[in-house]
């Protein structure tokens, strides 16, 4: 029942002009941080791990934002998935080198997990007609995973993989000259992760960006998707030079510092929540 009323309600917000849904973002998240302490803990931690020269008053400053950006973004998925077309068209905008995304070589799209990644997501079948895959875990609510569901797909030829689904899917869309959208820049467990380093420290990585260009014989671009005042702009990088080569821990190592250089340019619209650093070499302790 709870998830029905939830998604209901985010088809009432969709109604809302888009100031008056940031301001509501913007009071939830400053609320947030303040109630929801573990992961206030956890964002201050990843800070203090990814910009010790920062001074505690900045990471605080991005911590803060990152929980408003959450909240924001969350509540933005109301008109993202159900209002219409020419709505979401004005709101999000997709630039950078765009001719990347024209032909049909199979092409690999790395969008890391700034909070925008939903936007940017519907960018792209919006302005494309090629095929496109996503990959998505499943969520335990089958009212929300629906509403994700529909949301993710309700522009253009996107099929949606679960995690589990395997490779040949991903790979047979690749070779047929679609376009994947990745996300591997979360913490997934020992068992599907090399350590690599990201901002300097050992970090369990999925190496599945090297892998999945290799078998598919993809080219790798960027896609940065930032929140703006008047919706989000989502950026595509230039195809990466030489990748991938034969090595996958020096690919992922490239991936990483790739992501390092997003960030960057906005620490505050990145997912600190997650527990990036949970997973350590044997017989490191926990940094949380």
């Amino acid at each position: 029942m709870s998830g029905r009323f939830g998604v209901w309600l985010m088809g009432m917000l969709a109604y809302l002009p888009l100031p008056a849904l940031r301001a509501l973002g913007w009071l939830i998240g400053r609320v947030l941080y303040v109630l929801a302490a573990p992961r206030r803990k956890v964002a201050l931690r990843n800070l203090e791990l990814c910009f010790p020269q920062a001074t505690l008053q900045q990471r605080q400053a991005w911590a803060r934002e990152t929980f408003v950006v959450f909240c924001q973004t969350w509540l933005d998925r109301s008109w993202l998935w159900s209002a219409p077309r020419e709505v979401v068209l004005q709101r999000v905008t997709l630039q950078g080198a765009l001719h990347e995304l024209d032909g049909d070589t199979p092409t690999i799209i790395f969008a890391p997990h700034f909070y925008g990644m939903d936007a940017g997501g519907l960018a792209l079948p919006l302005r494309t007609e090629r095929a496109f895959t996503s990959i998505f875990s499943t969520h335990p609510n089958p009212a929300v995973d629906g509403w994700f569901r529909a949301g993710r797909q309700r522009f253009g030829d996107v099929r949606m993989l679960n995690r589990d689904d395997g490779v040949k899917p991903i790979i047979s869309n690749l070779r047929k000259g679609g376009l994947l959208y990745l996300l591997p820049d979360m913490d997934f467990g020992p068992n599907e992760s090399i350590f690599v380093p990201f901002y300097g420290v050992s970090t369990a990585t999925v190496p599945s960006l090297s892998r999945f260009a290799r078998l598919g014989r993809a080219k790798v671009v960027g896609m940065v998707t930032r929140l703006t005042p008047t919706g989000y702009v989502a950026e595509i990088t230039p195809a990466w030079e030489h990748f991938p080569s034969d090595d996958v821990a020096q690919d992922t190592a490239r991936m990483n510092q790739h992501l390092q250089s997003y960030i960057d340019t906005m620490p505050g619209q990145y997912y600190w929540v997650h527990k990036r650093f949970k997973t350590r070499p044997e017989g490191q302790p926990s940094v949380y």
